[in-house]
């Protein structure tokens, strides 16, 4: 049985202040011999789980079910692409001195971000192709988007990557430093963090702080950091249990979408801000997803308002 399913790179997680420790988290597995990152797994049950419920919005207000399954095969596909070209693009640091490894997906190196960007604007332009009613449309396959995004941040937690800055609150969370990238390890020079980070300075305080402050349990070194893939799944969870009884209530098609950005660009630019694997605006130390999430923010309520108020004097009239 043991050469039939192994499981791979097992560490203790901690959570302290909830008294919370699992044992041996793998990061995946093997089954006769190939392997099978837990990410993956997440990533798929995320993609299935967020096509079922669209498919059951659409069922319940009417709507041409089978473009559902048509729209999410497409857009599962130019997504992933999407959120891998967002990741390159501003990380090409990592690719330039091996080009081909930008189309080896199991290396890593996902952004959501990008996944979100695309999977917008291929429903927009699939519903205007299809001559469906285009805001109805997206209101229903953005709550399928957001399921996606609840289940998916939990291939993060597998992979113990998208964690936050050293934190000693009630919800923080211990990593074994040998399960994480290097950086973080007390024992690696410092020099190969600010070759990493350059003249980003806060970048290189935040990570610095992290490796000061470790914590050492039954012989392994732990790092105490912000759960940020939590919180973000959780935050998520909120937005979607308020957009599915907002959408029985809603005053014109378009609004949830609109909701959705205004919502999630809100709840990442505060966990991005905690972040510590930023990806930056070139040659700056802006974090480009948090300067993104800043602007979704303004545009998404400056339409919604302008939206609002066009509807209701139509209404009136």
């Amino acid at each position: 049985m043991s050469r039939l399913l192994v499981l791979l790179d097992q560490t203790d997680i901690r959570f302290p202040g909830l008294g919370i420790v699992l044992k041996k988290v793998g990061s995946g597995f093997t089954v006769f011999g190939f392997r099978i990152a837990f990410y993956g797994v997440v990533i798929g049950s995320a993609m299935v789980m967020g096509y079922l419920l669209a498919d059951q919005v659409a069922k319940r207000t009417g709507q041409n079910r089978d473009l559902y399954l048509d729209f999410t095969i497409i857009a599962v596909i130019l997504s992933v692409a999407g959120a891998r070209l967002y990741y390159v693009i501003f990380n090409w640091k990592q690719f330039a001195d091996r080009p081909l490894s930008v189309f080896n997906l199991r290396t890593g190196g996902l952004a959501i971000y990008g996944g979100v960007i695309v999977g917008v604007l291929t429903a927009i332009v699939f519903s205007k192709v299809k001559k469906v009613n285009q805001g109805q449309f997206l209101d229903t396959a953005v709550l399928g988007l957001l399921t996606g995004q609840i289940i998916g941040r939990w291939g993060n937690f597998f992979n113990r990557e998208v964690f936050g800055t050293y934190s000693s609150g009630k919800l923080r969370m211990l990593l074994d430093v040998r399960a994480v990238s290097g950086w973080f390890d007390p024992g690696k020079p410092v020099a190969a963090v600010t070759n990493e980070f350059g003249d980003r300075t806060a970048a290189i305080e935040r990570v610095m702080e992290i490796r000061e402050h470790t914590e050492v349990i039954d012989g392994a070194t732990y790092i105490s950091v912000h759960p940020t893939f939590l919180y973000e799944s959780l935050w998520n969870l909120g937005l979607l249990i308020l957009l599915l009884i907002l959408t029985k209530h809603k005053k014109f098609d378009g609004e949830i979408i609109l909701l959705y950005l205004l919502g999630y660009g809100l709840g990442r630019f505060w966990i991005e801000g905690l972040r510590t694997d930023q990806l930056f605006l070139f040659g700056t130390s802006i974090p480009v997803s948090q300067l993104l999430s800043g602007i979704l923010v303004a545009g998404s309520l400056v339409l919604f308002i302008w939206m609002y108020r066009k509807n209701r004097k139509k209404a009136e009239a």
